[in-house]
């Protein structure tokens, strides 16, 4: 059986990401393909748990370093019990987030921490995406989308709109260290422009992983 292919959507909070991995995925099951849509922190049972930890509460709550461990932690569980099954059963995943957001928000955010999540990451995770949707917004616009849906998971978002803008370009940078990877899409237009947008730059990624 061919093995699978592995798409990640990143973005500032607020900027869409969510909701395009969601408008993917009903795309590609619409044109025949096996989907599993995914989320991190969560995705499995454990990480789930580790989920409610590390976005709820006082934004101060955790260290940075604390965080890191969580997240790899919760990441770890995740890639056991649904990423490789499903990839291994030839499944197409998409997930809400990936190790890029760890990067940004605990290795870049509150310190320079960036070394330490590539370390963990090399030892306990050892896999990037096959490709990683990037969706691009204004920070203030993305800030006042995630606070407006009154959600309990707040924490990051009380960092407020600095913490945003420090993502954005980290995110941004982050395209360009690993261009083989990333495809960055404007997330300013309608839901429905951008999720065409999405679906084009991903179909020719799917074809080359059918036909590798």
């Amino acid at each position: 059986m061919t093995q699978g292919r592995f798409i990640s959507f990143e973005g500032i909070d607020g900027s869409g990401k969510s909701t395009q991995a969601a408008l993917l995925a009903d795309q590609l099951r619409d044109l025949g393909h096996d989907v599993i849509l995914t989320r991190e922190p969560g995705g499995s049972v454990g990480a789930e748990e580790i989920r409610s930890l590390v976005l709820e509460g006082d934004p101060d709550r955790w260290s940075a370093e604390t965080e890191i461990l969580l997240f790899t932690a919760a990441r770890r569980d995740h890639l056991e019990r649904t990423i490789l099954p499903a990839l291994a059963a030839g499944k197409t995943v998409i997930c809400d987030r990936f190790a890029d957001s760890t990067r940004m928000y605990q290795g870049l955010s509150r310190g320079d921490l960036r070394s330490l999540v590539d370390q963990l990451h090399s030892l306990m995770i050892g896999r990037e995406p096959d490709l990683t949707v990037l969706i691009d917004m204004d920070p203030s616009v993305g800030l006042a989308r995630a606070k407006s849906r009154q959600t309990s998971e707040e924490r990051f978002e009380d960092f407020g709109v600095g913490l945003q803008q420090q993502m954005r370009q980290g995110f941004l940078r982050l395209s360009k260290e690993f261009p083989e990877r990333f495809v960055v899409i404007n997330g300013v237009d309608d839901k429905e422009a951008v999720a065409g947008d999405v679906l084009s730059a991903v179909t020719p990624h799917l074809q080359k992983g059918l036909n590798a």
